[in-house]
């Protein structure tokens, strides 16, 4: 593919996001993507799963996103969320910078990089302060961010069954 086509994908991909449409995100992604940022490590189906979710339940989140750039094989983007974290009600202001890679006009890897300990403290207060930059809290989120997935996916295969 070449850089406008790729580029027109990464435009293509945050208007969806914008609107919160995982459908139309997980779209976007090859069948064996990988996607990697400090909470989820997951490839294939269950990149799409993740944003599906993600955009599901976040019925406040506001995404923007800015410096959307895209040559041949990859790109990068930075992009804000704001949104009340669903376990606390704490307000979120994640600023993230996105790295992809591309294959046949789809996404194949993409790797986000934000700082879990700002996000820790603004989601999960004062434990967030005090551990948000230890393994062991980490280890936490990440466990908590998989089951939820995973009982998503359930509640998927329940409704259309």
């Amino acid at each position: 593919m070449d850089a406008d086509a790729n580029q027109a994908l990464l435009d293509r991909y945050y208007a969806a996001f914008a609107a919160r449409d995982g459908a139309a995100m997980g779209r976007c992604y090859s069948a064996d993507a990988t996607f990697r940022d400090p909470v989820f490590d997951l490839q294939g189906s269950d990149v799409a799963a993740m944003w599906r979710m993600l955009c599901s339940r976040g019925t406040d989140l506001r995404i923007s996103s800015s410096n959307r750039v895209a040559d041949a094989q990859g790109g990068s983007a930075d992009w804000e969320a704001r949104y009340a974290f669903s376990v606390t009600g704490r307000p979120v202001h994640n600023i993230v910078h996105s790295q992809f890679r591309f294959r046949d006009g789809r996404i194949v890897a993409q790797v986000d990089r934000f700082d879990i300990w700002r996000w820790a403290r603004q989601a999960l207060g004062l434990p967030g302060l005090l551990l948000g930059w230890t393994p062991m809290l980490r280890r936490k989120v990440r466990a908590n961010a998989e089951k939820a997935l995973r009982q998503f996916l359930e509640a998927e295969r329940r409704h259309s069954a």
